[in-house]
């Protein structure tokens, strides 16, 4: 089931996406074209407090037109960096907050059909509070909800983020894992 590339054509390299055209060669001899985004890689934490409470991020999505409730998440600032490395330092730009523990939740990738994107997930715990140092062009407002809450949010539609909910699924099945 591979395809092979005939031609590869650049269509568009903005700062966060690179987007290409291919012509691909498929597995049944058939020949199609793929229009896909190119993206840097991203991480993504779920933050969870001594009291249960996972520590979300409001923000406005310009492409959505919605504010929406998300874990921290953020884009690679290079293409060798250590996915734990960008963990830290979005939670500590989004939340102000610093872990002493990060656990790995694996990885998704958020929309396979047209894009190359994928997300590193970990659970952080044992938080600190610090200062927020958000990038200039966010407005973020921090928001808690205990984990029981957040997941039954998740499944009625009131948390519609695709890599949240996958991060508070994960998070919330390897917790209670650990309590049995």
């Amino acid at each position: 089931m591979k395809e092979h590339t005939l031609k590869s054509k650049e269509i568009f390299k903005g700062i966060l996406l690179h987007v290409k055209k291919d012509e691909v060669l498929l597995s049944n001899g058939r020949k199609s074209v793929r229009e896909y985004v190119l993206h840097p890689g991203a991480v993504a934490v779920v933050p969870i407090t001594e009291d249960n409470k996972v520590v979300f991020v409001k923000q406005y999505r310009y492409p959505v037109k919605r504010v929406l409730l998300e874990i921290p998440a953020g884009k690679f600032d290079s293409p060798n960096e250590d996915p734990l490395e960008c963990a830290k330092r979005e939670l500590k730009e989004e939340t102000g907050f610093l872990a002493e523990e990060f656990i790995y939740l694996g990885y998704i990738y958020t929309t396979p059909g047209f894009s190359n994107e994928i997300i590193h997930i970990y659970l952080a715990r044992n938080l600190q509070k610090g200062e927020m140092n958000t990038d200039e062009d966010e407005i973020i407002e921090l928001e808690y909800k205990d984990l029981n809450v957040a997941i039954n949010e998740c499944i009625n539609g009131k948390i519609t983020d695709a890599k949240t909910i996958a991060g508070i699924f994960k998070a919330y099945f390897l917790l209670s894992e650990k309590k049995e």
